[in-house]
């Protein structure tokens, strides 16, 4: 096929099959100690090792597709979020789910690194979105009086990295999520003293 013919529309069926995949290889890069076997992905998602190929045929694809959808999911996991809880809830429900979308990172380590430098995932343009979800609920706490007015949410961005880049994978769970209570704490407005 050449690059000047357009795109067929893709069969329910391939698409069905594909989401599968994916969903399948998300929880398994977040579960694994070491690689997962691409079979065993196609395997849980019913179907052949081949169908898997067709959708994704290298491993680095199928970790692009997986980070894509988890980086889709934590970010628009914000304003759903904050249409069922208060600001501040919704900032800490948030922070769990990207300690999820980090830890499923790390499942894929040494493809997704590599990825990284290739420049086939733009690092800038994940940290913008991930940067712009916890804006969106700062703006909501700052406008309910229930978080600070005024912070920057790249510094909530960054503290939330250094949280999860000086614990282990998958070992301080309690530890994080102390972290991050602490984070969310230190978010709330000061309060005031009547004189």
């Amino acid at each position: 096929m050449s690059s000047s013919e357009p795109d067929r529309p893709v069969r329910s069926d391939a698409r069905r099959n594909r989401e599968k995949l994916v969903a399948v290889a998300r929880n398994a890069f977040a579960t694994a100690d070491g690689t997962v076997a691409l079979e065993a992905i196609a395997r849980e998602a019913g179907v052949g090792i081949g169908t898997l190929y067709r959708h994704f045929p290298t491993r680095e694809a199928l970790v692009e597709a997986v980070y894509a959808a988890e980086l889709d999911d934590v970010t628009a996991s914000a304003p759903a979020l904050l249409g069922q809880l208060p600001p501040e809830a919704a900032l800490r429900a948030w922070m769990d789910r990207y300690a999820a979308f980090v830890e499923t990172k790390r499942g894929m380590g040494d493809v997704l690194r590599a990825s990284l430098a290739s420049g086939r995932i733009a690092t800038p343009a994940t940290r913008r979105r991930i940067t712009a979800a916890i804006g969106t609920i700062l703006d909501a706490g700052a406008l309910a009086g229930t978080l600070r007015a005024g912070v920057d949410p790249e510094d909530v961005t960054l503290l939330l990295l250094g949280a999860f880049l000086s614990t282990s994978a998958g070992q301080d769970a309690e530890r994080i999520g102390r972290m991050l209570d602490l984070i969310v704490d230190a978010l709330r407005p000061e309060p005031t003293t009547e004189r």
